[in-house]
């Protein structure tokens, strides 16, 4: 089976190589010395077929073409692949300085013609007329993203390049730090940035450094390589400078005399240390024109900003999703949060925020995500006021405001709100008109049975005397019933006073729940009997409590440490028993206990 396989696989080669495409690739330097010697190759992945080398205008042929051959096969999960490539080598010479472009070559395969690209190659003085010359007066920057090459001339030269020196505060500034040398390098030791003052730093996904490309820079070569690319968002006005960047490399050196015959065959090469720094860099930051808006984001770019809800309808107490996301370009890490108006029946939370960003040289681009969690108090229907959204735009140089449409959705009442034990004030819900009866009785026309009394009521003394205390009664009641007015007009104070009365029916749920063995219930009672006893009593709404500000209210009102560890402990025990039921290391009944000794310490105190 093996002798099978062995001779079957070579015939096996050409039908592969058939079946895939055929392409040619062309590798060559794009910069060279005049006088110099380089070589060019042409690879085809695949054989049989006829290759013509295009004429090398303005360069002298010295060798070729060399052929060589590869092939390698692979057997995966039953399937053969197999890659084949020919590579056709020339040795040429440069003449005299310029830029040439040479034709594609041909290919031909089964009568079909197959061309590669062009190549372009500048050939700059030699070495020799360059040494005579000063650095900075030889050809043209062909490969330079920035004029300020102060080291241009030197054997080893680190550049730090930006796409503007002139920005907004906030505005990006790429930042691109490159390496030059005419020297052999066997690697980077170190690179150490400067910290950056008065920016914000953003890196940019670069590429490792692991082959170096031949530039021209004023007549020189120079083998170059981008070491790293930044973004930078300066966050001060003025004059910023961007401090020079160090980078230690490995240089190869030769030791020792180079053979007669051999040449530097068996000569050896040595590593040493050397560290180059970059030239410092200005960027003038201008401030931003005009007056801040007052829902102004922070952001310098481009926006656009979207809006949604996840439903129309809810119970009382459910939650409703509000996603707010803002797109474009800009600095998202300091995106401020959308400002919402909502009523003070819709109790709304911290946004949860999600970031879905790319750093690009041409600034960041993505999006920010603020996902707000609204519970409505009250049945009834709910508007969401148009969110506005303010950034500044560069290209314009103003202020731009992004606005949303208004939402609604309707919030009817749940069976929970009945049955919570807690009051809760606030607008007054419409209720249809009930039909009472007939507003008018009919009179009775029948005179009916009538007699004569013996007395009159008028002419008793006791008369006189039950007038008067049903005058003084009157006055009573009436200053009664103002009293009790004025009391139930401060919403707060009857919050207050009835704090220590619904707590207690909550208790008794919780006692109940704890009766009938339903001990997550039971905790889930005990917390919203402490927070809504909290919240009544210290005039804190249940949107703005904490366990700080709780702690804080209580510790001003001269509750003592012992009582306020011992409402801390509870909290604890409930929270863990909840999500961690094996955690909790307090009875239920203890908590229950704890917890009504608690209320009605701080019930008589605050008093």
């Amino acid at each position: 089976m093996k002798r099978f396989v062995i001779y079957i696989l070579p015939l096996l080669i050409p039908l592969t190589a058939r079946s895939q495409d055929i392409s040619i690739k062309v590798e060559y330097p794009s910069v060279v010395n005049a006088g110099d010697q380089f070589t060019v190759e042409w690879t085809v992945n695949t054989r049989g077929g006829e290759f013509a080398a295009p004429p090398f205008t303005g360069f002298m042929k010295m060798m070729g073409p060399q052929t060589s051959y590869s092939s390698s096969t692979q057997i995966i999960n039953g399937k053969m692949s197999t890659q084949t490539s020919y590579t056709y080598s020339y040795y040429l010479q440069a003449m005299k300085e310029g830029k040439y472009v040479i034709a594609p070559a041909e290919f031909t395969y089964k009568n079909k013609v197959y061309k590669s690209d062009s190549m372009s190659i500048e050939v700059v003085g030699s070495s020799t007329a360059r040494q005579n010359t000063h650095p900075g007066a030889g050809a043209g920057n062909a490969g330079n993203e920035d004029d300020n090459l102060a080291y241009a001339g030197n054997d080893i030269f680190v550049n730090v390049s930006v796409n503007r020196r002139d920005v907004y505060v906030g505005e990006p500034v790429a930042v691109t730090v490159k390496l030059y040398t005419k020297v052999n390098l066997s690697g980077i030791n170190e690179i150490k940035y400067p910290p950056f003052n008065g920016f914000l730093r953003t890196e940019v996904p670069t590429p490792p450094l692991t082959s170096l490309r031949q530039e021209n820079i004023r007549g020189t070569i120079y083998g170059t390589g981008v070491v790293q690319q930044l973004l930078l968002y300066p966050q001060v006005t003025g004059e910023i400078t961007i401090d020079p960047v160090q980078i230690s490399v490995l240089v190869q050196k030769k030791t020792g005399q180079s053979d007669p015959f051999f040449g530097d065959f068996f000569s050896t090469v040595q590593n040493v240390p050397r560290t180059v720094a970059s030239q410092p860099v200005k960027i003038r930051v201008r401030p931003l024109p005009g007056k801040e808006p007052d829902d102004y984001s922070g952001i310098v770019g481009q926006l656009s900003m979207k809006a949604g809800i996840d439903k129309d309808t809810v119970n009382v107490n459910d939650p409703v999703n509000f996603k707010v996301t803002v797109s474009g370009t800009g600095n998202f890490r300091v995106a401020a949060t959308p400002a919402l108006k909502l009523s003070p029946d819709i109790e709304v939370y911290d946004p949860k925020i999600t970031d879905d960003t790319k750093n690009t040289m041409n600034g960041t681009t993505g999006q920010r995500i603020f996902d707000f969690l609204l519970i409505p108090r009250h049945n009834g229907e709910f508007a969401i006021p148009p969110v506005t959204y303010s950034y500044f735009n560069p290209s314009s140089g103003k202020y731009e405001k992004l606005s949303t449409r208004e939402f609604r959705f309707f919030a009817r009442k749940g069976n929970e709100q009945g049955n919570s034990g807690i009051t809760v004030y606030g607008g007054v819900p419409k209720e249809d008109v009930k039909y009472l009866g007939k507003d008018i009785r009919f009179i009775k026309s029948s005179p009916g049975h009538l007699s004569r009394v013996s007395y009159v009521i008028l002419a008793r003394k006791s008369f006189f005397s039950l007038y008067a205390l049903a005058i003084l009664a009157f006055l009573v009641v009436l200053f009664l019933r103002r009293e009790h007015i004025r009391r139930n007009a401060d919403l707060m104070q009857v919050r207050n006073r009835k704090a220590g009365k619904v707590a207690g029916k909550r208790l008794h749920i919780a006692a109940t729940c704890l009766k009938n063995d339903e001990i997550d219930r039971f905790y889930e009672e005990i917390l919203k009997a402490i927070w809504g006893y909290l919240s009544d009593k210290l005039n804190i709404p249940v949107s703005d409590m904490t366990r700080t500000n709780a702690l804080e209210a209580l510790t001003e009102r001269g509750i003592e440490d012992e009582k306020l560890n011992v409402l801390k402990n509870i909290l604890d025990t409930c929270e863990y028993a909840r999500y961690a039921p094996s955690s909790s290391g307090t009875s239920p009944a203890d908590i229950y206990e704890g917890t009504s000794q608690f209320i009605k310490h701080v019930e008589n105190s605050l008093s």
